[in-house]
């Protein structure tokens, strides 16, 4: 079957329409309108630099504190290619293959507004590695997020002037190895292209998207589990009345107690006459917590759908307004502070998923403790608790903002730098933990009902249960625990429950 295309254009970029070019794994290819723009403002380049004695910042010139060296017309292709080899400073564990293919989209992306003085060939080549699925070896260290991503990159870039490493049909070999293979001769770079490939924020904006869209679906599956954990403790349902919420209308609360209580509509446990008048925070506080990490999660996709559809490469060209303008749109800020602000916000989900866990072991409203019929003989779910405990301190630890560090670089040219490719690799960390405190949740959730059934639970919550013990089985007694954790991890993962 021929894979459906995704046209490369100006047009706006959307969560739903990212998901869908990687979901249903779309060709990239460039559309008439972004043909026109980028040949534009490539003869625009051209015709300036032929017109032009003088200096044009990265164009003729060094880089950064090298700005007032000029460089003769004879080695303009050089001072590209330079650039990309000096600058692939990339080092640490290789990101997540998806983020690479999500680099390679957004710059490809940024590139077809037409501001970058770019070769078509070049945008071609970024779309022939996406296609063929030949993604280069990136990995998360190095990069201040300043003047741009540089050091992940050039990494992310080597391959198309015929260095570095990449995966091909699943192995490494070497990027010269695969050229050869493919018939396709190495991309010679002209005038500004190498800083139109380096400077941007592609690596931190592709890890915001990746993140985004694991928290979206970590943010229903929140609810969902957290509504089984509230039936399951046997939980009270006024505070998740629309009144409560009304009074205190922040949408994400109201949205997150809207969800609780069709997730809990007709189940017999939530109505039934309880012996307690109040539940914990962890339970009652539910549509505060839950639904300030979604106003939080909403503000943070508002600001990278503003940068994924923005140009961050510099200088920029206006071949409209027969300017070249050197300027600071590549200085990550505006992501660092916001993906700092994501990490924050899904480490509470974490925080109070391992809560309710505790609730559920603890012996109370007649629930055996440790969730087993036989305590002593058996631990049962004890130390599940403390590896939620456990990675919940992790994501403390990686909540730490990045972004209130700046150290100045390139001789104090670079004197002021936002340090969000480190807040963008620790928010995707801190969104992977909270799958996994969450399936943690749920493991203990599910557990917990099958002493309840006395009475059901609803039947959407009985359905997603149900499912769920296709998977993972009820512990009896004793078992390896880990197993049916990463069991859970994986029916989390390969889910499709959204609210």
């Amino acid at each position: 079957m021929e894979r459906e295309i995704h046209y490369i254009s100006p047009e706006r970029l959307t969560y739903p329409i990212i998901e869908e070019i990687l979901e249903r794994n779309k060709m990239l290819a460039i559309s008439d309108e972004s043909i026109a723009l980028i040949q534009k403002s490539k003869a625009y380049l051209d015709r300036k630099i032929s017109e032009t004695e003088g200096p044009l910042y990265g164009i003729n010139t060094g880089f950064g504190a090298l700005c007032n060296i000029e460089v003769s017309k004879e080695d303009l292709s050089k001072l590209q290619k330079n650039l990309v080899i000096s600058h692939a400073c990339n080092l640490g564990p290789e990101i997540p293959s998806d983020v690479v293919r999500l680099m390679l989209l957004l710059k490809a992306h940024a590139l077809s507004r037409g501001n970058s003085a770019v070769q078509l060939a070049t945008v071609q080549r970024i779309l022939d590695l996406y296609n063929y699925n030949i993604l280069p070896v990136v990995c998360e260290q190095g990069s201040l997020g300043a003047s741009g991503d540089l050091a992940p990159l050039a990494k992310l870039f080597l391959p198309l002037i015929g260095m570095g490493e990449v995966y091909h049909q699943g192995i490494l070999k070497p990027a010269s190895e695969v050229l050869v293979e493919m018939g396709w001769e190495p991309i010679q770079l002209q005038a500004k292209e190498g800083l139109a490939l380096l400077n941007g924020t592609q690596f931190m904006s592709a890890h915001a998207v990746f993140t985004l869209l694991k928290a979206f679906r970590l943010l229903d599956y929140a609810d969902i589990i957290g509504a089984l954990s509230l039936d399951s403790f046997d939980g009270l349902i006024e505070p998740f009345m629309a009144q409560v919420q009304e009074i205190r209308p922040h949408s994400g609360q109201i949205k997150t107690a809207e969800n609780f209580r069709k997730l809990l509509e007709g189940s017999e446990l939530i109505h039934r006459e309880k012996a307690h008048v109040q539940d914990p925070y962890s339970f009652r506080c539910i549509p505060q917590v839950h639904g300030a990490v979604k106003d939080a999660v909403a503000y943070v996709a508002g600001v990278v759908e503003i940068e994924i559809n923005s140009v961050t490469d510099n200088p920029t060209v206006f071949p409209d307004d027969d300017l070249i303008i050197s300027g600071g749109n590549f200085h990550g800020e505006p992501l660092a502070l916001s993906l700092d602000f994501l990490a924050i916000a899904l480490s509470e989900i974490g925080s109070i998923s391992e809560r309710r866990t505790y609730r559920l072991i603890s012996g109370d409203r007649q629930l055996p403790e440790f969730l087993v019929a036989n305590p002593g003989l058996n631990s049962g779910f004890m130390i599940p608790q403390y590896a939620a405990a456990s990675i919940v301190s992790l994501n403390k630890q990686l909540s730490t903002p990045a972004s209130v560090d700046s150290i100045p670089s390139s001789n104090e040219q670079e004197d002021h730098v936002s340090m969000g490719g480190n807040a963008a690799t620790k928010a995707l960390k801190v969104a992977t933990n909270v799958y996994s405190i969450l399936a943690i949740e749920l493991y203990n959730a599910a557990q917990a009902m099958e002493f309840r059934r006395s009475a059901r639970t609803s039947d959407y919550l009985e359905h997603f249960w149900a499912d769920y013990r296709k998977h993972v089985s009820f512990v009896d007694e004793d078992t390896l625990m880990y197993v049916g954790i990463n069991k859970t991890i994986e029916f989390l993962e390969n889910g499709s429950y959204r609210l």
